[in-house]
């Protein structure tokens, strides 16, 4: 005759079951949470790669141009193409413009500027806010529109490579007689994300095409 479990191998296998039970479920909690926090990473990654490129893009094409109506503009403050950049903000104008709408009235000119700013809708984060002017006409600083480029970034710098200092430096101004009719050979770019609770720090390099101010015409 077979005999049953016992009250005491009843319980103790019912813990058992329920410990296992437990294990198996941190285990899948473990898988998922880290799951997503891979999708998580990788999405900040591709964020990050896209942005990265048109930055690219568009600064390895900036320009000045001396081909301005001296009459309305009276110095290199007022002239619709400089560039100008300081460690966290950065305008420039640009070749690299690509018209969307059939018949719009832009060319491939066009300027940008680059700059971190308070969130709007999350308080206590910043985000890169890129601003773009198709048309180029006086005050650079002024109009346009502004768009959201890049969310939650801690922090965002420029330099510029300076080849007489052999050295990168923190400020570059076509507006300032001496450097008006010159562009950095190189720019470098660093954004610092947080990610998991740590600071990540992403650093490129940009090479200028065109680093001398298009002459004004014989």
């Amino acid at each position: 005759m077979k005999k049953g479990l016992t009250l005491i191998e009843l319980m103790i296998a019912i813990a058992l079951m329920s410990l296992m039970s437990l294990a198996i479920g941190s285990a899948f909690s473990a898988i998922v949470n880290s799951s997503e926090i891979l999708e998580e990473d990788a999405e900040n990654a591709r964020s990050l790669r896209v942005a990265f490129s048109r930055l690219c893009r568009e600064l390895s094409s900036s320009f000045v141009s001396d081909r301005y109506d001296i009459r309305r503009y009276q110095d290199a403050y007022g002239r619709p193409t400089n560039f100008v950049g300081t460690k966290d903000r950065l305008l420039f104008t640009t070749f690299a413009h690509q018209r969307l709408y059939q018949n719009a009235k832009e060319s491939d000119q066009v300027l940008v500027e680059y700059h971190l700013q308070n969130s709007k809708n999350y308080p206590g984060q910043k985000d890169i806010v890129r601003r773009q002017k198709t048309v180029l006409s006086e005050r650079i600083d002024e109009g346009g529109t502004e768009r959201l480029f890049l969310e939650n970034v801690e922090r965002l710098a420029f330099s510029y490579w300076d080849v007489s200092q052999k050295d990168w430096i923190d400020e570059w101004d076509t507006r300032k007689p001496e450097r008006k009719s010159s562009l950095p050979p190189r720019v470098k770019i660093a954004v610092t994300l947080r990610e998991d609770g740590v600071d990540k720090t992403y650093v490129t390099q940009v090479q200028l095409v065109l680093t001398k101010e298009l002459p004004r015409y014989e």
